[in-house]
């Protein structure tokens, strides 16, 4: 009944100049700025509004800190310091160092070891071999991991200031871990 080829061929032609008109200059005036941010950070729901990206073609040997969440889909060797943000490592990303963060996302393979101050999360295909400090660790099936974890509460710093219980059980955990 109805060709897509005969009625799209003489209509987009008129119309289309006109219907691309309004787009550009709302990205070529000074809004060509703040378009972006709301476009591409809407995806990033969080406390933190923005995230870098190391794409799969990078490599970064050094130490990494900032003040907005990171997602590594690229190779990543030295340290990791954000602490108020989110680190997600890709399912591509392949990491070689200590990460301090607020949460950490394992989807690729990590070696390090893990401080979160919230939580980490070692999804179906991610891989991690190193110790875990967190308030909250899921791993799920079909994860790797190897290492010890200490489970921390919010503002709890070290082994020393855990109270008298759980001293023992952090203990004698990690040592079962790493015999």
């Amino acid at each position: 009944m109805w060709k897509p080829t005969n009625q799209p061929t003489p209509s987009p032609k008129p119309f289309s100049p006109e219907a691309e008109r309004p787009v550009p200059p709302s990205l070529s005036s000074s809004a060509s700025e703040s378009t972006p941010a709301p476009v591409s950070r809407p995806s990033t729901v969080g406390t933190t509004a923005e995230q870098a990206t190391i794409g799969k073609s990078l490599v970064i040997k050094g130490e990494v800190t900032g003040s907005e969440s990171l997602y590594i889909d690229g190779r990543v060797e030295g340290s990791i310091n954000l602490s108020g943000n989110r680190v997600t490592i890709g399912r591509n990303g392949v990491v070689a160092a200590n990460i301090n963060a607020r949460e950490i996302v394992v989807l690729g393979k990590v070696r390090g070891n893990l401080t979160a101050s919230d939580r980490v999360d070692i999804r179906n295909d991610g891989s991690l071999t190193g110790d875990v400090i967190a308030a909250r660790i899921s791993i799920e099936d079909g994860a790797f991991f190897k290492g010890g974890i200490d489970i921390r509460k919010p503002g709890q710093k070290a082994n020393g200031d855990a109270k008298d219980m759980e001293s023992p059980v952090v203990s004698a955990a990690r040592a079962g871990a790493s015999n």
